[in-house]
């Protein structure tokens, strides 16, 4: 599927530079004031380059929503100034191309690979809106349909909103590829995404195309503006929720450091949590909520006056494990993280019948990683991951177990 992607943009791009160095830059002032733009939007992205997926809000998805925006102004630009613009499909990917490849360079430098997936989505939902208008709209068709006044914005809307979806298509698919996660959940994430930071970057695409056709470049800087303190805006916000999941992460270490779990058992329980879960279909914010829920499940072990051996509470008896979790959900709500994750915690040793959910991710992933310790042997993942297929239907919920067997499958943790 990557591949197909990459040479669909590479095959569309190398049209668009072809015949635009074959014909001639038409406008070269208004060419270069957009890939001056898209370049900008690209330089300043967010740093990380990562597939959309963990740890993304929705308003993280799109890195570089200044140039998004840019790039489709410019396919959607009919006019500058009062003037009727002649740039047409070939010159509008082609001036996408050379200035996301300008602006990829310091990100690509930085090994920052996945950046490349950003730019064969640009090129080839921009290519989708510039098909759709650029050839109406030179040839006065579009005229002839929509005429000038409050037809024509939402004609343009519309076919942002047709451009949106083809995004979030290639990007759920291009996140499938490289993950293996199920397609259903990350393209409802994906669409879930376009009411956030996506809508921001359509409106401003559509007001820019259309303040430009009757203000002239001016007004560039005048609507990128908003934009741009809203992508610095969320480059604040993802690091907020950095800090906020290394603080959970650092309080769940205090059994690790006390020596009431093994080293890394809450941060592989966590990953394998959140994996599960997202082979179930849950959405990010559920997500979220069941890897803080998993790093945090053993903290109640701290009221133990003996540690339990090798921290490994799947094998104590129902009335124990229920009081650990208990204690644990009662020091959870002292933290200030959300009353979901301490009903996680203090529910995760209930008959998984009465459990949501992601109570029931928990308490099979760590049953797992209780049983495949290294103390079980070379051939201990395959032997815990058989006790819990025996045990379903009694203990742990079969479709959550079949699922982690299809995780483990992928490449997961089997040892």
């Amino acid at each position: 599927m990557v591949a197909g992607v990459y040479g669909a943009a590479g095959a569309l791009a190398c049209w668009a530079l072809g015949r635009t160095l074959w014909e001639g830059v038409s406008e070269p002032g208004i060419a270069l004031a957009f890939g001056v733009l898209i370049t900008v939007g690209e330089l300043v992205r967010r740093g990380s380059a990562r597939p959309a997926g963990p740890g993304l809000a929705p308003g993280e998805r799109e890195s570089a929503p200044l140039g998004a925006a840019g790039a489709l102004a410019y396919a959607l630009l009919g006019e500058v100034g009062g003037r009727a613009t002649t740039h047409g499909l070939p010159q509008t990917i082609a001036v996408v191309v050379a200035a996301g490849l300008v602006g990829l360079v310091p990100h690509l430098a930085l090994g920052r690979g996945q950046a490349l997936d950003h730019l064969a989505r640009r090129l080839l939902t921009v290519g989708f809106a510039a098909t759709c208008f650029q050839p109406l709209y030179n040839t006065g068709t579009l005229t002839e349909w929509v005429a000038d006044g409050p037809v024509y914005p939402l004609f343009l809307i519309g076919l942002l909103a047709l451009t949106a979806l083809c995004d979030a298509v290639l990007a759920a698919a291009l996140a499938r590829a490289r993950t293996g996660w199920p397609y259903g959940p990350l393209l409802r994430d994906e669409l879930r995404a376009l009411l956030g930071i996506g809508s921001a970057i359509g409106a401003t695409g559509v007001v820019i195309s259309l303040a430009t056709a009757a203000a002239g470049l001016w007004a560039l800087p005048v609507f990128c503006l908003p934009l741009l303190l809203t992508q610095f805006a969320f480059r604040r916000f993802a690091a907020v929720r950095a800090t906020y999941r290394q603080t959970i992460a650092s309080l769940a270490r205090s059994t690790e450091i006390a020596g009431y779990t093994s080293h890394g058992h809450a941060r592989r329980v966590a990953a394998l949590s959140r994996a599960v879960g997202r082979e179930l279909g849950l959405n990010e914010p559920d997500l979220d909520v069941l890897e803080y829920a998993a790093l945090m499940h053993d903290i109640g072990q701290l009221s133990l006056l003996d540690p339990v051996p090798a921290g490994a509470t799947a094998p104590l008896p129902p009335a124990e494990q229920r009081r650990i979790a208990l204690l644990g959900g009662a020091v959870v709500r002292q933290t200030g993280v959300p009353a979901e994750v301490a009903v996680i915690v203090e529910r995760q040793a209930d008959p998984f019948r009465d459990q949501p959910v992601t109570a029931r991710i928990v308490r099979t992933v760590n049953a797992y990683d209780d049983l495949a310790g290294e103390s079980a042997g070379p051939g201990g993942p395959l032997r815990a991951l058989e006790r819990l297929r025996l045990a379903t239907a009694q203990d742990y919920e079969p479709r959550v177990v079949e699922a982690l067997a299809r995780v483990l499958g992928r490449g997961g943790r089997t040892a």
